[in-house]
């Protein structure tokens, strides 16, 4: 009999995981990406909160508590040292071990340093190569933890059976013979994937796992397995009793074959001997592969599963209630039926028609807000509830305009504008619809409103509260000169700041010392309402003005204590630790066609597998990951609401041409030049320079020698003889989206009007995608068998980049009019640049296309004075200009 070598972890408490163990439960919920409430938690800094999140983990069964702290708006290495340390002082919670999950070593290292007990590491691969992947495993078995090893390599992830079990045998060896590391200590994920897509390539994804995990438990001694269970029955979301048994049949077989511990939702999990017999039989024959028409038949088999659970008939029980009951279920469900019928009767029943909106409507709306601000309700239901208001109250105009001696009393006036040069407006138009929805008054000026307006208006109109709005870099600067302006006019009224590119950070540390009124960073509209209230109510607006400016203050010191702890190389240094090819021995396909290509009147159709619908649904402030997040306990029922009106929109749009989507896209000849610069030539062979982009270098010091990248690196040099190429290109799908939302904001339909950018942004991304595809396949060919899910693009698991200014490994977006005039986008397909370089129409995405197998996406995080005056040398502008365009990453 072989030796038994039990995993061992522990908290406070020692957790001993042997063969006859159970099933080991890990609890995500502490994990940013996987909860939207813990997310909203650390965001705000309410650990004492988060700390309850874990606790009800504990509390519910799970054996280890899986802590992620991996999110663009959060400083991952403080919130994760801040968090364990106020976790290790929790005797309930910190019973148990913990797993410390991050795609960031820094982070996972610093987890490592303060945990107590033995904990687990989230997660090392080969995807780096051997070097790394034995650096850190030595490290972790230097710190004590055990670690799970995902099933990944330099060359993708292990999507079948005989790539499982090669990743798992080189990475054991690697770990048990060269680290030493304690095989007991090993956990694999394999990668579980989704079943039942159609796809022939997806057949054996479930058979493929559990048949992995039986060879790892035979042939590895020792290891532990795990994985994430929901991704198997990814292609029956919205249909949870189908979902529930293909989870308890495929868990039922992996842990048979040695699966021992993993990610399940309980509430998703059905008792195996109790699943219907032949509803069992059906996801048998899909989780097993046993039959070829399986994945047919359990489709067709589970539609009839669907129908026993789901009524076709409109309830309309609520039409026999009292007005005002009847006018707020419409209110709260979003229905506009009936609504002109019950506000005439109000109307008839009370003595001014104002009366009808100051009372049972607003009656209606206090509860919209009540069950908003407790969770209950969710955005798409509020804007939906607006939706129903709006139309009310514009059949409402006339009489009230015919009583003109009364007047409606507001909670307030806010103005809303997205800033000068900016065209994104989603967002604000979100929190103009919440806000309304609580009486506040609401003068909307639209896009790309000057501040002199923003200014005029605001006193014109004698507004109680300003809102800024904007998505693109130069929009920070637009704000912080508001503030400025405001301040030296003498306002007294509070300044909201929000949008994707703003966050707490800038705007405690740029625009709240420039204003000495209260400036609040609102990162998302649920809280938009609360933040008004307490600004604009006589009783708390003081002291939460003073409770902001000294949060901001605290919180301005700490920034400045933890950028002086970061250090950096000078430019010149930075470059001679760049990111080395051997251009001698790198493949250099050459593209199948060169120069500029138009696609106008593109089919839309095309795109609607392209979706990354993840996107879509924080634009509507859910947040979870898609298809996950349609069956999540909390905002499932109104993602899955949310998800079926999109679907109609969208047919909509294809069936009815609402939008025209066009592109316009070049391949080139090129080669770096100066270090940091990419020379494009005019024609093929002709070595005329044409247009230089300039590209920007990571200066943060790396450990272990680490290079530092700038986008240049993946073009070969001049003087190496070798010539390279590049491509850029530009899509929009958002031609017709202005007119579209337009019409439905005059129909008093918001969440259409919302919907239809949201849309058309998410089309603009899956053009994007699809044209990657295609110049990867077909233009340029550098990968002409690449066979790729939507999944795997989402993941970027493709040969080479499509990297675009304004975002992290190229942030500046003078760039665009770089590309601008080599493609004659204006020309061509009407795409504009606005003075802050915004593109209109705003569904529409620009970049660049590298092509190297070794080319990666990369943030450049903050740089120094050096590189800011050698650009704006090479680019020929004012250093001041170059400071203004990079001011976000600028250290010093």
């Amino acid at each position: 009999m072989s030796e038994i070598r039990p995993l061992k972890l522990s908290g406070l408490e020692p957790l001993v995981i042997t063969p006859e163990s159970n099933f080991i439960n890990v609890g995500e919920r502490t994990n940013v990406a996987g909860s939207r409430k813990f997310l909203r938690l650390i965001k705000e800094e309410r650990y004492d909160e988060a700390l309850e999140v874990a606790r009800d983990q504990v509390e519910g069964g799970a054996q280890i508590i899986d802590i992620n702290m991996d999110d663009g708006l959060i400083e991952g290495r403080e919130a994760m040292l801040r968090f364990l340390n106020l976790l290790v002082a929790e005797p309930d919670i910190a019973r148990v071990p913990i797993m410390i999950d991050s795609s960031k070593w820094e982070i996972i290292e610093a987890g490592l340093q303060v945990v107590q007990g033995k904990c687990v590491v989230n997660s090392i691969s080969l995807k780096e190569g051997e070097e790394e992947f034995i650096w850190r495993a030595k490290k972790i078995r230097r710190y004590g933890a055990a670690v799970i090893v995902m099933a990944f390599d330099e060359i993708g992830q292990a999507d079948n059976y005989e790539r499982r079990i090669e990743i798992a045998k080189r990475s054991y060896e690697l770990l048990t013979q060269k680290v030493s590391f304690p095989p007991e200590d090993i956990i694999f994920d394999l990668n579980i994937f989704p079943v039942g897509t159609g796809m022939e390539e997806h057949r054996r994804n479930a058979i493929d796992f559990i048949e992995g995990t039986r060879w790892v438990r035979e042939n590895l001694p020792h290891c532990s397995i795990s994985g994430g269970v929901s991704n198997v029955s990814f292609s029956f979301r919205g249909n949870n009793p189908v979902r529930e048994a293909m989870h308890s049949v495929f868990l039922y077989h992996a842990i048979k074959a040695g699966m021992n511990m993993g990610i399940v939702n309980p509430a998703l999990l059905e008792v195996y001997d109790e699943i219907p017999k032949d509803l069992l039989e059906h996801v048998e024959d899909v989780i097993l592969d046993r039959r070829a028409d399986g994945t047919e038949r359990l489709l067709a088999f589970a539609e009839n599963v669907v129908g026993k659970k789901r009524e076709n008939k409109t309830d309309l029980s609520w039409r026999e209630k009292p007005l005002q009951d009847r006018i707020t279920h419409a209110l709260v469900k979003g229905i506009d039926a009936y609504i002109i019928d019950d506000v005439e009767q109000a109307r008839q029943e009370t003595e001014r028609p104002l009366d009808v909106i100051e009372g049972p409507l607003m009656i209606g709306m206090n509860v919209v807000g009540d069950l908003f601000g407790s969770g209950k309700m969710f955005l798409p239901q509020v804007v939906k509830s607006a939706r129903v208001m709006k139309k009310a109250v514009a059949y409402l105009l006339p009489y009230i305009e015919a009583d003109k001696a009364n007047k409606r009393q507001s909670a307030g006036k806010v103005l809303m504008a997205t800033v000068k040069g900016d065209v994104h407006d989603i967002g604000k138009n979100i929190v103009s619809v919440v806000l309304g929805c609580n009486n506040y008054e609401i003068i909307d000026l639209g896009v790309m409103v000057p501040p002199e307006k923003i200014i005029e208006t605001a006193k014109a109109e004698n507004v109680d509260a300003i809102g800024l709005s904007g998505l693109i870099t130069p929009s920070l600067d637009e704000m912080v000169f508001l503030a400025r302006e405001m301040e030296r006019q003498e306002f007294e009224v509070p300044l909201l700041i929000g949008g994707a590119t703003t966050s707490k950070a800038h705007t405690a540390v740029k625009i709240d010392p420039q204003y000495h009124q209260a400036v609040a960073h609102v990162n998302d509209a649920s809280r938009a309402v609360t933040i008004v209230g307490e600004l604009l109510k006589e009783s708390t607006r003081e002291k939460y003005k003073q409770d902001l400016k000294a949060e901001y203050d605290k919180f301005r010191q700490n920034f400045k204590k933890r950028s002086k702890i970061k250090s950096f190389l000078s430019l010149e240094e930075a470059r001679k630790n760049k990111f080395q090819i051997d251009w001698q021995h790198s493949p250099i396909p050459k593209p199948n066609q060169l120069g500029i290509k138009l696609i106008e009147d593109f089919d839309l159709r095309i795109l609607e597998d392209y979706i990354d619908w993840s996107p879509f649904f924080r634009s509507w402030d859910l947040h979870g990951r898609y298809p996950d997040i349609l069956n999540d306990k909390k905002v499932g029922e109104q993602a899955q609401n949310l998800f079926n009106d999109a679907k109609v929109l969208l047919k909509r749009i294809f069936d009815e041409k609402l939008l025209k989507a066009k592109a316009v896209f070049g391949l080139f000849e090129a080669n770096s030049v100066n270090h940091d610069d990419i020379e494009v030539y005019n024609s093929p062979d002709s070595g005329e320079k044409g247009i230089v982009f300039r590209t920007l270098r990571q200066q943060l010091k790396k450990h272990r020698e680490k290079p530092n990248f700038a986008l240049a690196d993946f073009i070969a040099p001049k003087e190496s003889g070798i010539r390279d190429y590049i491509g850029c290109f530009c899509v929009s799908t958002g031609f017709g989206t202005q007119e579209l939302a337009a019409q439905f904001e005059k129909d008093h339909d918001d969440y259409n009007s919302i919907m239809i950018k949201a849309l058309a942004d998410r089309l603009a991304e899956a053009f994007a995608e699809y044209l990657h595809k295609e110049i990867r396949t077909k233009y340029w060919g550098y990968a002409p068998e690449e066979k790729l899910s939507n999944e795997d693009l989402i993941r970027e698991a493709y040969k080479g980049i499509r990297p675009a200014p304004g975002y992290p490994a190229c942030p500046d977006h003078l760039e665009k009019l770089s590309i601008w005039e080599l493609l004659k986008v204006e020309e061509h397909i009407g795409v504009k640049l606005t003075e802050s370089l915004a593109m209109w129409p705003a569904a529409s995405v620009s970049g660049y296309y590298f092509a190297n197998p070794e080319a990666r996406y990369f943030g450049l995080g903050k740089i120094k004075q050096d590189q800011v005056k050698d650009f704006a040398e090479r680019k020929g502008i004012s250093f001041k200009k170059a400071e203004k365009w990079l001011t976000p990453n600028i250290a010093d």
